[in-house]
């Protein structure tokens, strides 16, 4: 018995060392022998057994010369997670800090806004408070040191303006700037602190009763903006409001769902979701809105996606007011971002959302064909949906009806109440020379330097419109600068895109003071045919877009005619966005 159970313990040991040492003769007699079999055997045995994970480790290991196989990784996850939906992504680690910085709402900077179009760094605005602020930064300043490096005239990229600029809070940069009836370059220390990204960009009261507000994206921060901007604008005499989200591609779900929430009454369902499995979560309104009996029209197009399309769907679905433009985007995918060890990370699609009435807002795709998915907005241009209500073609399959009676569609995106075509008849050549090539907004750079000491006194929006209405010259002398820059004066074309140049130079130069966004848009939302049939739709004494059964309807005298269509622009933008300046926060 004993001899036997010491024979049954020594056995194993015994086989172990003959393939240790066939293993080892083997890496001199070459892959043809017994022991080299037994040894791809056991190496096998501890091989991934699925595609992916064996191919890379067969590469790592086997492989005849060495490969970063991080890179090869890399490479690799993209083209794999393209193969799915158009919105699952694959992010790298060195990509993951600028897509969160948007919605996380700050980062760590100077607090300036500026802009290079002249290959110099010129201020623009000053955060109130803000570091900059703080160390004597005025708007009109160039910046032409940063750290003792010449910046000025060095055609450097704002990527890497950017990258100087910024800083881990508490750390110091030291700026060299040029400032005008200075001589000498004025030397700042400026002490990097914690810069907030504001996803409401305007707020103002445009008529006596009726307030604008711009949201650009849903981050962390969007609910608790627009209450702060809410309870100003209701100080100010708001009782009705635009709430413009075009062009807003989305952020996090929460703050739509919170947004909506404000203007619902208790129990009204605003979204869910379905998994692959059709397990559902709903979300529905609190009852704990302020502004459920405010009037409400809510502004889309085609930039509007995911969570403004969720906010829309849900004021739409449950009767709240109305929804004017042009069709939504059409993204209705629910992403849930995965993070690796890295510090990379997988935004992969895990739901979809559906509006109240049980709409899906996704739009058609093919899984693995981005390049149809990405030409949807300009086949949309080329096939007249900009242009005409009549050219969308509805699917009474995806036909639904909200409680009180108005018919909505689903098949992709949310369809406006009120569709107001892209609005072109003031644009000419001469507009899209002066614009294209920057001229315009170049304009405003050197006005708003010029007359720098009166626009930092402005503080209100009556004072900005009151500084810059009384400038009656400002056009003429744009024409002159113009065609100082190359663009002859063309007279005929000048008349008929008067009020839109005029409306573009204001609305820069309003942008150049502390105002930003509302200065912005206090000068361009005359010239914006959007706003002036939501503030048209707002100041009647009934809204008949809310009412039972009214559905989709054109905007009436802003249906295009024969000669309103694509054939004075060649590319689906709007006149009031055309070439806007890259203007960078820091």
């Amino acid at each position: 018995m004993y001899r036997n159970s010491r024979f049954t313990i020594l056995l194993p040991l015994i086989v172990a060392a003959g393939i240790a040492a066939g293993i080892f003769i083997g890496q001199f007699l070459g892959r043809s022998t017994a022991e080299s079999d037994i040894r791809s055997i056991l190496h096998s045995l501890s091989m991934p057994q699925d595609k992916i994970s064996r191919t890379l480790a067969l590469i790592e290991n086997q492989y005849v010369d060495s490969v970063s196989m991080d890179s090869l990784v890399e490479r690799a996850l993209p083209v794999i997670v393209s193969e799915l939906d158009p919105h699952s992504v694959y992010i790298p680690a060195s990509e993951m800090a600028e897509l969160n910085e948007p919605l996380d709402g700050e980062f760590d900077g100077i607090g300036v806004v500026f802009n290079m179009a002249t290959d110099t760094v010129i201020v623009l605005n000053v955060i109130p408070g803000g570091p900059s602020d703080k160390a004597g930064i005025t708007a009109g300043d160039r910046i032409v040191r940063i750290n003792d490096s010449l910046v000025a005239g060095q055609q450097i990229p704002q990527r890497e303006i950017m990258r100087r600029l910024r800083g881990q809070r508490g750390t110091e940069v030291k700026l060299g700037l040029e400032r005008r009836g200075i001589d000498d370059n004025v030397e700042v220390t400026v002490i990097r602190d914690k810069i907030p990204i504001r996803s409401i960009t305007a707020a103002l009261m445009l008529t006596g009763d009726i307030a604008f507000v711009k949201l650009d994206q849903f981050a962390r921060t969007s609910l608790e903006e627009l209450r702060t901007a809410l309870t100003t604008l209701r100080g100010e005499g708001m009782t009705k409001l635009i709430l413009d989200l075009r062009g807003n591609s989305g952020g996090f779900l929460d703050q739509a769902i919170g947004i909506a929430n404000e203007f619902l009454p208790d129990g009204k369902l605003i979204v869910y979701t379905e998994d692959r499995n059709h397990q559902r979560v709903s979300d529905y309104s609190d009852g704990s809105g302020s502004y459920t009996d405010l009037g409400l029209v809510v502004l889309i197009d085609e930039g509007s996606a995911s969570s403004s399309e969720i906010l829309a769907g849900a004021l739409q679905d449950n009767d709240r007011g109305t929804i004017i433009g042009r069709r939504s985007f059409g993204k209705g995918l629910v992403q849930q971002q995965i993070p690796y060890a890295d510090g990379s990370a997988l935004r992969l699609t895990i739901a979809r959302y559906y509006t109240p009435t049980g709409r899906s807002i996704q739009k058609p795709y093919t899984a693995g064909d981005l390049e149809s998915y990405d030409a949807d907005l300009w086949n949309r241009y080329e096939h007249n949906e900009f242009f005409s209500a009549d050219s969308i073609r509805f699917n009474d399959s995806l036909r639904y009806v909200t409680p009180g009676g108005k018919v909505v569609y689903g098949g992709g995106g949310i369809m406006p109440d009120i569709f107001v075509p892209l609005d072109t008849t003031e644009i000419t050549k001469y507009y899209i020379e002066v614009s294209g090539r920057n001229i315009l907004y170049r304009y405003t750079i050197e006005y708003a330097d010029t007359h720098r000491k009166a626009l930092n006194v402005v503080k209100t929006t009556a004072e900005l419109k009151n500084l810059l209405d009384a400038d009656r010259t400002l056009v003429d002398d744009f024409i002159r600068y113009a065609a100082r820059k190359g663009v002859a004066p063309h007279y005929g074309q000048i008349a008929h895109s008067r009020r839109l140049i005029e409306a573009q130079l204001k609305a820069f130069i309003g942008r150049n003071t502390v105002l930003e966004d509302s200065g912005y848009y206090l000068f361009i939302y005359p010239e914006d045919k959007v706003i002036l049939k939501a503030i048209g739709e707002l100041e009647r004494p009934t809204m008949e877009s809310s009412r039972p059964g009214a559905g989709l309807q054109p905007s009436g005298a802003d249906q295009p005619d024969e000669t309103n269509g694509p054939s004075t622009s060649d590319a689906p933008e709007d006149p009031d966005s055309a070439s806007l300046p890259d203007e960078t926060l820091q």
